[in-house]
């Protein structure tokens, strides 16, 4: 007997309340802990005053468009799609600002707590990303089964949520490119002028770009890669619900399974996350029941010491991931049986999670300074620079083998189980939506373990800053060297997802659009293919120049202090930093409008111009050239910043060297690569999908129709 969908999806409204309870009830916990002695509070201050006028400016901004798109969707199409746009945009901007307020707070809280130990540090640090991370997965969930309830859950106005994650998909771009521009501005003109320049330490307080580069971390790492996921998340199960409403019979079930899965995916993530901050339960009377479930859980709880390496902080989130994914896996074996469809497609979410993780494994490889591929970019440092940007090129293509062949294997197996269950091709696509569920299925606790990183870096800046004894600054870069590898791991997370959700959202345009047959070879096919497989490159670019243009502005700025204040460098003046942050978020909100509006137009473009079948032919140049430029961008970035930290742990010179400088540069080169261009790739692949979904009743044969 099937479940009703209708139950599923209360069951997942229930889950996304349970998860939004628990995002209010960590946010409480967090912000309880010592926020640090006056001079970290006022430090701290000023990166919550920059992040919160940087985020307000550009969510105006972001409003206008959200305007203007809502009454063109009313006008053309249907007023309820319109409304689930503007709701979806709503939920994933406060998300996205939820997740920022608790990270400019939590950073100094973070150093404060590091000045113990290094395992106090980590659990404020990881419980604020556990908040990004679970306030993602929680307002997805409620908004799109409050949506689903409130037009009865009847299957033939599923194309009205789609809306939902058009809206989540604007605002995940803007915040990406906007809040990637910011950051690495600021990043790349403190760096250049203040380490290689001046020779002056990483967030020394004497650099006036140093407020606006710890500004730019939580405006782009945390509220732009919590937009991102939450627009990846919402939109696997938009477009696994619009897949299983043309399966036949079964829809109903089809339809609730998602909903179904990212409820008790909320479970697992609990769990997870509890694994890393969750304190030890009251022993209780030896022999008695609380005394063992206390030993049963307290086991799986993970204690850092002082001694901790790089490789023990790893496996601390590595096993929170793997024992979520665990749960998650006996947990949908129950969503599986409660809807009555085949077994089949619990092996499918098996394969979305291990894809997913074995994605995150690769990822991790390629960037983490404990590998062969980024030692050996800082073995090239040795040469200058040059030789540096060469092999962190090469590593960043050699990386993208991998992460194909795993995306490939599971678009495979998941069309073949979903053939074999229900012989049609459209169960097949349903399956690879349900694969990309079931990655995203754990993304509560996935995203914490990104999230956190840019805390954990704020926090160093605030303890140097503070001039906080040396080994609060050793505990916190510790936490920092990890969570640059956990952000690598998690924008190649991201963008694995992206591909399987744009896959998904393409097959659901398919057949929205009423696209019987695709010939490669039509007339309008191969032109599609090819603006498809260009448009990655004219995003990068764009995006890449935005941040060139405004980190010039901010060296200038930052050379004319460096001349023109007294006393700057011996530490007796005072440097403005507000005139950095004013030129980063001019910068940022200027260059973000015509990459955005690219991903928008285009679409709409050549869907009219070209037709439909072109237009799908576009969305697969773009999600083939985009898959593979965002996965060097992202890993090439991440192993030029951690072949620089490996520097400085004492090899090659250590700080300070020849080889050390030739690393500076590399990072400076990878940063925009890794924190702008390459993360924004994958929200590209998904909104120019999502916008040709919604739009699809519009297109027809186009203009040269032969």
């Amino acid at each position: 007997m099937m479940f009703p969908t209708s139950a599923s999806v209360i069951i997942a409204l229930l889950m996304g309340i349970t998860g939004g309870a628990f995002v209010f009830y960590e946010l409480r916990r967090v912000l309880s802990y010592d926020p640090g002695n006056e001079t970290m509070q006022a430090i701290a201050k000023a990166i919550q005053e920059g992040s919160a006028a940087f985020l307000s400016r550009e969510y105006r901004v972001i409003a206008i468009f959200v305007v203007i798109v809502a009454t063109v969707i009313a006008t053309f199409l249907h007023w309820q799609t319109a409304l689930c746009f503007v709701v979806g945009a709503i939920a994933s901007a406060g998300a996205g600002y939820l997740g920022m307020y608790v990270a400019v707070r939590a950073n100094v809280r973070t150093a404060a707590a590091a000045g113990r130990n290094l395992h106090e540090g980590l659990r404020v640090a990881f419980g604020s990303g556990s908040i990004m991370g679970m306030a993602v997965v929680s307002f997805s969930l409620i908004g799109m089964t409050v949506l689903f309830l409130v037009f009865n859950g009847n299957p033939n106005q599923l194309i009205y949520i789609t809306g939902f994650g058009f809206g989540a998909s604007s605002i995940a771009l803007f915040a990406r490119v906007g809040g990637g521009i910011y950051t690495k501005a600021a990043d790349v003109g403190a760096d250049l002028v203040g380490k290689v320049e001046q020779g002056i330490p990483e967030d020394d307080p004497r650099n006036p770009a140093v407020i606006a580069d710890n500004v730019g971390d939580n405006v782009g790492d945390v509220a732009g890669m919590g937009a991102d996921l939450f627009e990846s998340y919402s939109g696997s199960i938009i477009a696994a619900a619009t897949l299983g409403a043309v399966l036949g019979e079964k829809s109903g079930a089809f339809i609730g399974l998602p909903f179904l899965v990212a409820a008790v995916g909320i479970i697992a993530s609990l769990f997870g996350i509890y694994m890393v901050t969750g304190r030890e339960l009251p022993k209780g009377v030896d022999g008695s029941i609380t005394a063992k479930i206390s030993r049963f859980i307290g086991q799986y709880l993970i204690k850092i010491d002082e001694n901790a390496s790089l490789d023990d902080l790893l496996k601390v989130l590595r096993r929170s991931v793997w024992g979520a994914s665990a749960i998650i896996l006996v947990l949908s074996l129950f969503a599986i049986l409660l809807s009555g469809v085949s077994f089949n497609y619990w092996l499918v979410i098996l394969v979305g999670l291990i894809a997913g993780n074995a994605i995150a494994y690769v990822t991790e490889y390629y960037t983490s300074y404990t590998e062969k591929p980024t030692q050996a970019i800082a073995h090239a440092t040795q040469t200058g620079a040059a030789t540096t940007i060469i092999q962190g090129l090469a590593v960043g293509m050699m990386s993208t083998v991998f992460p194909v062949l795993i995306v490939a294997a599971a678009i495979l197996l998941s069309i073949w189980l979903g053939h074999k269950a229900d012989g049609s091709m459209a169960a097949g696509l349903y399956a690879v939506a349900l694969a990309g569920v079931g990655m995203l299925s754990t993304l509560g606790v996935t995203l914490a373990t990104d999230a956190y990183g840019p805390v954990a870096d704020n926090a160093g800046g605030i303890a140097e800053m503070s001039h906080l004894p040396a080994d609060v600054r050793q505990r916190t870069d510790a936490l920092d060297s990890l969570g640059n590898t956990t952000a690598a791991t998690g924008k190649g997370f991201a963008i694995g997802s992206a591909v399987l959700t744009a896959l998904a959202l393409l097959a659901a345009y398919v057949t929205a659009a009423k696209i019987d047959n695709m010939n490669i070879l039509g007339a309008t096919m191969l032109p599609g293919i090819l603006i498809g497989a260009m448009m990655p490159y004219l995003f990068s670019a764009l995006t890449m120049m935005a941040v060139g243009k405004a980190a010039h502005q901010i060296v200038v700025e930052v050379r004319r202090q460096f001349r023109e204040i007294p006393g700057l460098m011996d530490g007796t003046g005072q440097p403005d930093y507000a005139a950095c942050v004013g030129i980063s978020t001019e910068s940022a909100l200027r260059e973000m409008i015509l990459p955005g509006a690219l991903a928008v137009v285009v679409p709409l473009v050549v869907g009219h111009v070209l037709g439909k079948e072109a237009l799908a032919g576009m969305l697969v140049g773009t999600m083939s050239s985009g898959f593979l430029l965002a996965v060097m961008m992202a890993n090439a970035g991440g192993a030029w910043d951690n072949a620089k930290k490996w520097i400085e742990t004492g090899q090659y010179g250590g700080k300070g060297s020849d080889s050390h400088k030739a690393a500076v540069v590399g990072d400076t080169v990878g940063d925009p690569f890794k924190d702008t261009s390459g993360p924004s790739l994958n929200i590209l692949i998904k909104l120019m999908t999502i916008v040709s979904l919604v739009f699809a009743s519009s297109f027809g044969s186009g203009w040269f129709s032969f």
